[in-house]
């Protein structure tokens, strides 16, 4: 398990004394730790409630990954990252569902799961088309349809993205990394999601069930590939 206090608070020793982040920046960004406002990333407008959330979040922008997962070299920005990484070596998933029993590697995963499976509220609404979402952090990709905004750059073409995640499959189409690897056959994928569609094939499991004729399938695409058949059905009659 990966000690993240003592690595923060070493780092935090550090960077106290003479930082690359001091020396390199204007020292606006540091100025807010002793101002009354909330200090804010330069750079993307995010704002924080301490500037030790500041100081993890820049490592974002400067790509500064201290934190290195010891079974596969893998680095991360921040050591929560890393804890959740680890899981997917170990398979620890332990945030379970309380009316299916399901687990999750993260408590967010859980949330998300039972608010989209299980009826729960989707309190988070969008102010511009007022669609609602499960999580704070949906909300926030999705404003970005609005407002055009993609922090996410890639350095090898400098490609835009709205969201890290699409970043992070979309570096792996210049590295082709396919960190995500089949138990039963060997395949590899660069996406997590790719893995779970596919071992659905092995598994037989089928959770796309058609509201209309009842027919399954093992994920969304083929359920909407099916659905537009009901479409052209209707439309001839």
């Amino acid at each position: 398990q990966p000690n993240c206090a003592l690595k923060e608070h070493s780092m935090s020793n550090i960077a106290s004394i003479k930082s690359p982040y001091e020396a390199e920046n204007s020292g606006e960004e540091l100025d807010q730790r002793y101002s009354k406002a909330k200090p804010m990333c330069n750079t993307c407008g995010k704002v924080f409630s301490e500037a030790s959330s500041l100081r993890r979040h820049m490592r974002i922008h400067k790509g500064v990954k201290p934190y290195v997962c010891h079974l596969c070299g893998k680095a991360f920005t921040q050591c929560n990252q890393l804890k959740t990484h680890v899981r997917t070596h170990t398979g620890e998933k332990p945030y379970k569902c309380e009316l299916c029993d399901k687990g999750f590697a993260q408590k967010c995963q859980l949330v998300f799961h039972s608010r989209m499976h299980h009826g729960e509220e989707k309190p988070y609404k969008c102010d511009v088309c007022n669609l609602q979402f499960a999580t704070s952090s949906n909300l926030k990709i999705h404003a970005r349809k609005h407002s055009g905004e993609k922090p996410y750059v890639c350095d090898r073409c400098g490609q835009r993205f709205a969201q890290a995640s699409t970043l992070t499959y979309h570096v792996r189409r210049h590295t082709g990394e396919k960190p995500y690897v089949c138990d039963t056959c060997g395949k590899a994928f660069a996406v997590s999601s790719s893995l779970i569609t596919h071992s659905r094939k092995h598994t037989g499991e089928k959770p796309y069930i058609c509201g209309i004729c009842g027919k399954s399938f093992i994920s969304s695409g083929e359920l909407n590939k099916h659905f537009r058949s009901h479409t052209v059905v209707w439309s001839m009659n």
